[in-house]
């Protein structure tokens, strides 16, 4: 028997000792048959409508605008795009594996199962929650990118409205836009993420057709040298560090790996799931390296643009397509860096609900969460709650930080740190991910045991991003600018994730039935 079924007997009708005996013996808990446990809307999208769902997350514009001058200016410098080069491969194998998993096990908890299935239940739950925490802050992160460039795009028309209003119509939008048929998100993310990409390939193609681009942008030696203090004037630049350059490279990436979350509502999830992962990754990495090169046609010296990420970050995009693709592309970029912001905090909402979906249908959340909607059989309440958290978030930073400063409270706090407190435990999961796929096998092998697919490529996954994490922390201080508080960001995560593990060995002893079903609900009925 696979351990992917239940044997007889756990349909419908399944009671808490069946759970525990398929669960522990068989591995898995297939729900598909099961009436008491509310599911995701069968085959509601397809192909396209998963990289919608999750390329969406990585938002390209905002990727591309907003790490790219801190890539350049306080990293790599002419060599940021090899950084981007160098994140692409690590994630590539990072995908390999991570597509073998996905093909076993089809389930809404991505991250969070595969752990289970690999390290156990109690490293699975930590992950779980830490991966909810992520997700869920990332949302808000968005918002206050969103609501800084409203807020400037509205004070030039002689509109000034606070961002903190901005960050909660923003929040109060996806929540009405998530709560019916996932099919709805999809739309939605289709047209956002189709005219971001349109636009910055038209600016890279007028970039490149210009000239004057650095063939050293590219070799890959670069994307381990830091940028070198000199220069005086329009070129004078303080020192990079690689640290910095690499974390905000495969920080880019984030929302790819949410593909597996969308396995239960989409058609054929075994095929479209490890296809949107393999397209995402190497999709975005073509289009990262690309365009990350392709503003240097735009000023005299490597040098002269690594001082205008320094000085001008937001105009680094902007300058030069103003005066080489047209004062038409940068409009439309300052426009469209406003609707990407938009539709990757709802991509991550999307995520964070299902999470939370997975997480309330095992009982590691309150069950209320694990409900679909009757007729959108999306995670409404799930999806609910994420719209209160964010919000929270969004509010608590008003109140703390103030609301008269967008630069600072909007995006250098809101925005940058969250999103700093979010990645830390994605590249840390991820890491784990690697980790848990290798064991996993070794422990079945009976499944699908290629020496590449699931033993050599998590490992290298799993030590290459464990070593960027490892940079981040060094390089914490400065990703703080300074706030103080961002000390304490790592520690909040830390706490969050070991809490969840020993939450864990208390289940264990307290709860075997909830215990034995955590992280192992899969739906292989599709």
């Amino acid at each position: 028997m696979s351990d992917t079924q239940a044997p007889p007997g756990t349909g419908g009708e399944a009671a808490g000792d069946d759970v525990i005996h398929t669960a522990g013996m068989f591995g898995s808990l297939d729900v598909s048959e099961r009436d008491d446990v509310h599911k995701l809307k069968k085959h509601a999208v397809g192909l396209y409508g998963v990289l919608f769902l999750t390329v969406t997350g990585s938002a390209p514009i905002s990727a591309m605008m907003f790490n790219t001058p801190i890539v350049v200016g306080y990293g790599q410098g002419v060599g940021a795009p090899a950084a981007f080069l160098v994140a692409t491969v690590v994630l590539v194998i990072f995908s390999v594996g991570y597509v073998a998993m996905a093909r076993e096990k089809t389930t809404a908890g991505g991250f969070y199962s595969y752990i289970s299935h690999g390290l156990g239940r109690e490293v699975g739950i930590g992950a779980g929650y830490g991966s909810v925490l992520a997700y869920s802050v990332f949302e808000a992160s968005l918002a206050g990118g969103f609501a800084y460039f409203l807020n400037l795009k509205l004070a030039a028309f002689g509109v000034n409205i606070g961002w903190p209003y901005l960050a909660l119509f923003m929040v109060a939008l996806i929540s009405v836009l998530t709560y019916f048929d996932v099919r709805l998100s999809t739309a939605v993310l289709a047209v956002g993420l189709i005219s971001e990409v349109v636009m910055l390939l038209i600016f890279d193609g007028a970039m490149f057709l210009h000239g004057h681009i650095p063939a050293a942008a590219i070799n890959p030696v670069n994307a381990f040298k830091g940028l070198a203090a000199g220069g005086s004037g329009d070129t004078k630049v303080a020192a990079g560090a690689i640290g910095i350059g690499l974390f905000f490279a495969f920080w880019s990436w984030v929302g790819f790996e949410m593909a597996p979350n969308y396995g239960e509502e989409s058609k054929n999830p075994k095929k479209n799931v490890p296809r949107a992962l393999y397209i995402s990754v190497i999709g975005l990495g073509i289009f990262y390296i690309l365009t990350s090169w392709a503003p240097f046609a735009g000023y005299p010296t490597a040098n002269s643009a690594a001082h205008m990420a320094q000085t001008d970050p937001a105009n680094y995009y902007l300058t030069p397509a103003h005066a080489i693709a047209g004062p038409w592309v940068a409009s439309i970029l300052s426009y469209l860096i406003i609707t990407g912001s938009f539709a990757c905090g709802m991509a991550f909402h999307n995520t964070t609900a299902r999470y939370a979906y997975s997480l309330g249908r095992e009982g590691l959340l309150p069950r209320a969460l694990g409900r679909t909607h009757h007729r959108y059989k999306s995670p409404h309440i799930a999806s609910m709650a994420q719209t209160v958290v964010a919000a929270l978030i969004v509010i608590g930073f008003a109140v703390f930080t103030g609301s008269n400063d967008p630069t600072s409270q909007a995006y250098v706090q809101l925005y940058g740190l969250m999103a700093v407190m979010g990645v830390i435990i994605i590249l840390a999961v991820q890491s784990l991910v690697s980790l848990s796929i290798f064991i996993y096998f070794e422990r079945h092998p009976q499944r699908e045991a290629h020496w590449w697919k699931t033993r050599i490529a998590p490992l290298i996954a799993f030590v290459t991003q464990a070593f960027v994490v490892y940079l981040l922390f060094g390089n914490l201080s400065f990703l703080g600018a300074g706030y103080s508080y961002a000390n304490w960001l790592g520690p909040i995560d830390a706490l969050v994730i070991g809490g969840g593990i020993v939450f864990a060995f208390y289940l264990k002893y307290s709860n075997r039935e909830k215990y034995e079903s955590a992280g192992r609900l899969i739906n292989e009925g599709l």
